[in-house]
């Protein structure tokens, strides 16, 4: 071997081993994150600091797991053998739809291993509660709903009106019920497996958008996706920056078509949650490293502002209804939970959505526009985390930006890693009584 040769090898080398010890910082880094969450909220807990909330930094209850998580844990290691092999060979639509159902079996699974799939949705301070209000005039109720704000259950009250009107619109076709409306928001936030692939294809190519697929499909983020109306938003989002990429590809038609739904769907983000205005950074940061054109911006803006006028017509102005809901949260016991301990327990428990994968991955290098759009949904979090307004209670609000931030587990080099993620959501979901 010539000398040059040589200290190529030798600087490969060297990089790989700065690399895994990057990784390995990086691994300590979100395990100390974590630990560190639990126990500074435990010691806020029995000081009397944090009396909501029982096991800081999340909102629920500690318990032994039980047998009827072993359905979930079979099905987690059959898809870690052989997810990423069917989604690197099979055709790529085929690779879609064999990831998409694997997220529905491994979210259901989850689900049904504790209280059952619709058990969340039940509480009487869930959206569900709130629908003999609505009746056979949702638009009466729009119309009133600032007005009328205070005398509705928590959950409504920390949000705009269209989860609400969400829900209503199967129960008003006779699918009513909290198991129809548990699986219209499965089948949704499950779907922004896809339509988060689609993205990364244009964004870094087939190849990332296949490595993708299995980690999008297993993440953690599942123990929430099963069963909150974030899950619902959460794909919501995600078709709307899909949409949006699509629209700048193809025939007029396709770009007016795609532009269009790619509008109505982010415009409506706002009225799902207050808390998704950060996420719209993500969009815009795809929309210039994908070079979407001009048109389908534009034809996007235009559906967006479609969606504003809409609501304002029906009597829902945007600023008056946050407004309203900053007033109730004020009211709330959940504002004089500790900023700064939120502060930094809030990213822990973004670490526990996101998964160990996704910490080694950050290390890694990657295509440009996948890196992008994960540090987009990184900076909106932190943005969201910073304002105080989301001081605990994260683990479902950062069930949307997760998702995307989750993109950096792709870049982890080896096999071991769908694994860590299956491990991490199976704990989650045995140890965590989480009321969502």
């Amino acid at each position: 071997m010539s000398s040059t040769g040589a200290t190529v090898v030798t600087r490969g080398v060297h990089a790989e081993r700065s690399l895994r010890g990057r990784t390995a910082r990086a691994l300590w880094i979100w395990a100390l994150l974590i630990a560190g969450s639990f126990a500074a909220g435990a010691i806020l807990h029995a000081l009397g600091v944090l009396s909501i909330d029982h096991l800081p930094p999340l909102h629920g209850h500690f318990r032994v797991p039980a047998l009827t998580l072993l359905p979930a844990a079979a099905f987690g290691g059959a898809a870690v053998l052989f997810l990423p092999v069917l989604a690197a060979r099979l055709g790529f639509r085929r690779a879609l739809l064999v990831s998409y159902g694997c997220a529905l079996a491994w979210t259901v699974l989850l689900a049904i291993s504790a209280d059952g799939l619709a058990a969340p949705l039940t509480h009487p301070q869930d959206y569900l509660a709130v629908l003999p209000e609505v009746g056979d005039d949702p638009l009466g109720w729009l119309a009133s709903f600032t007005r009328h704000l205070p005398d509705y259950p928590t959950h409504v009250r920390g949000h705009p009106p269209l989860p609400v009107l969400v829900l209503w619109s199967p129960a008003a076709l006779g699918l009513s019920g909290p198991l129809w409306a548990a699986l219209l928001v499965v089948a949704v936030g499950c779907s922004a497996t896809v339509a988060i692939a689609l993205t990364v294809r244009e964004l870094g190519g087939e190849r990332a958008a296949r490595r993708a697929l299995p980690y999008l499909a297993l993440t953690p983020a599942s123990v929430w996706i099963a069963t909150s109306m974030d899950a619902f938003f959460a794909g919501v989002g995600a078709w709307g920056v899909a949409l949006l990429v699509l629209g700048g590809r193809g025939r007029i038609a396709r770009r007016a078509g795609c532009g269009a739904g790619a509008g109505v769907l982010l415009g409506a983000l706002p009225y799902l949650s207050y808390g998704l205005v950060p996420y719209l950074l993500i969009p815009v940061v795809v929309a210039v490293v994908a070079r979407v054109p001009r048109e389908a911006v534009l034809t996007a803006l235009t559906g967006a502002v479609a969606v504003t006028a809409a609501f304002a017509a029906a009597g829902f102005l945007w600023p008056a209804g946050v407004l309203a809901t900053h007033a109730e949260w004020a009211a709330d016991p959940g504002a004089a939970r500790p900023y700064l301990y939120f502060l930094f327990a809030n990213l822990g428990v973004l670490a526990m959505l996101t998964g160990p994968a996704t910490a080694a991955g950050l290390t890694r290098p990657g295509p440009g526009g996948v890196r992008a759009v994960v540090a987009a949904a990184v900076v909106a979090v932190l943005a969201l985390d910073v304002s105080g307004v989301t001081r605990g209670e994260v683990e479902r609000i950062w069930v949307p930006y997760a998702l995307w931030i989750g993109l950096a587990a792709s870049l982890a080099p080896g096999r071991r890693w769908p694994a860590a993620q299956v491990v991490t959501g199976l704990l989650l979901q045995g140890l965590v009584l989480s009321p969502w």
